[in-house]
């Protein structure tokens, strides 16, 4: 059963480096901004998560000591890591991106970080005759 565990731990540590290198090598070489996020959010999500994964098993199963704060760690990095580069690209994109230059979202509806009464949104309205600047 050792040897099972040891394979188990192991592939999940090779997982996670793979992952990691992965990550690394899309921050660097992917072309622009935006589809260099996805490389070490996609790292940070599972090369991480498999790591700590990995550090859990072999101590609840080699030393019988189950560590729950790797857990929690993988469950806040699994919820944090998406989220972090959403608000990266929805930074990006309203920093750098004219409305204009965007591609059109699908008929009747409007980007949602560039829609009349979105928050933030840098859509100006003007009530009466005048027109906004542009």
């Amino acid at each position: 059963m050792s040897i099972l565990t040891e394979i188990l731990v192991a592939a999940l540590l090779v997982t996670g480096g793979v992952f990691g290198l992965v990550g690394a090598w899309g921050l660097v070489r992917l072309p622009d901004m935006m589809t260099r996020l996805h490389g070490p959010t996609k790292a940070a999500t599972l090369g991480v998560g498999s790591v700590l994964i990995a550090s859990m098993l072999h101590f609840w199963l080699h030393h019988g000591i189950l560590s729950w704060h790797e857990l929690l760690i993988t469950i806040f990095v699994f919820i944090t890591s998406p989220i972090t580069g959403l608000f990266i690209a929805k930074a990006h994109m309203h920093l750098s991106w004219q409305q204009g230059e965007l591609p059109r979202p699908p008929s009747g509806v409007e980007w949602s970080t560039y829609g009349e009464g979105a928050e933030n949104s840098p859509i100006v309205t003007v009530e009466g005759p005048e027109k906004p600047c542009e």
